[in-house]
């Protein structure tokens, strides 16, 4: 579904953030990418949904060239793919499904998103998505009442919305407490199991990503250094991701 090929990364500045990647994957993955902050974590999952240009080689969803894509069709590509971040990217100071229901702004007539105007059908659907989460009970809170762990569920139920065949998380629990974190982890695998959607995760917790992902990509210094099953991921391994440096694991 998602095929790298010889891809790499260059900026203006002539830092190389990948190197020559070459990787496949098949819809229904949970994929944790592991490596040293600055590694190249987040500029591969950022690639996907083209909120970074590669520089060489090919990148394709469901054999879409990625860098043919522009306009309304790359808009339309997009939607199919959710994005979660660390910051929870709310609007803090309007109610929870609010902040879902702008899932559907993008496809919406300019004078329903000007003034915030929703179907009985986009609502449900909201609803829905924040069941799928379990904070439905929190649909009418505001969102700076909530949590960070309901924060970032909020999120994930705001990407369930716009029905998407791949979810891209990068960092999604970095802020988050230990015992939050494994929640929303729970919530990522329930979500990947149930619905089949493809994850992937940029994690910096080594723990959390053996536990719950069933793959892991491992980069060092924009290179592919492992790819394989996490039931695999021993000393050796993790050595080889975190050569230089050291990495936090809780």
């Amino acid at each position: 579904m998602i095929k790298f090929e010889n891809v790499g990364k260059k900026y203006p500045n002539g830092y190389e953030g990948l190197k020559n990647v070459n990787l496949d994957i098949e819809q229904g993955e949970f994929i944790a990418i592991i490596g040293l902050s600055g590694a190249g974590k987040s500029t591969l999952i950022r690639t996907i949904n083209r909120m970074h240009d590669i520089t060489s080689g090919d990148l394709t969803v469901d054999d879409v060239n990625v860098m043919s894509l522009s306009g309304k069709a790359l808009r339309r590509f997009r939607r199919k793919i959710g994005m979660i971040f660390q910051s929870f990217n709310l609007i803090t100071r309007t109610t929870v499904i609010k902040n879902v229901l702008t899932a559907f702004v993008p496809d919406m007539p300019w004078y329903r998103s000007t003034f915030g105007i929703y179907t009985k059908e986009e609502k449900l659907k909201a609803l829905e998505a924040l069941d799928k989460v379990g904070i439905l009970d929190k649909a009418f809170f505001r969102a700076d009442q909530l949590s960070g762990g309901q924060q970032q569920r909020v999120a994930l139920a705001r990407t369930l919305a716009q029905n998407p065949q791949i979810i891209l998380a990068d960092e999604p629990v970095a802020s988050l407490d230990p015992v939050t974190a494994k929640q929303v982890m729970d919530d990522f695998k329930r979500i990947n199991k149930t619905m089949n959607i493809t994850i992937l995760i940029n994690i910096h917790h080594v723990d959390l990503a053996l536990q719950y992902c069933t793959r892991v990509i491992g980069i060092r210094a924009g290179e592919i250094v492992y790819d394989g099953p996490a039931s695999a991921v021993n000393d050796d391994v993790l050595k080889q991701i975190y050569q230089g440096g050291q990495e936090e694991t809780a």
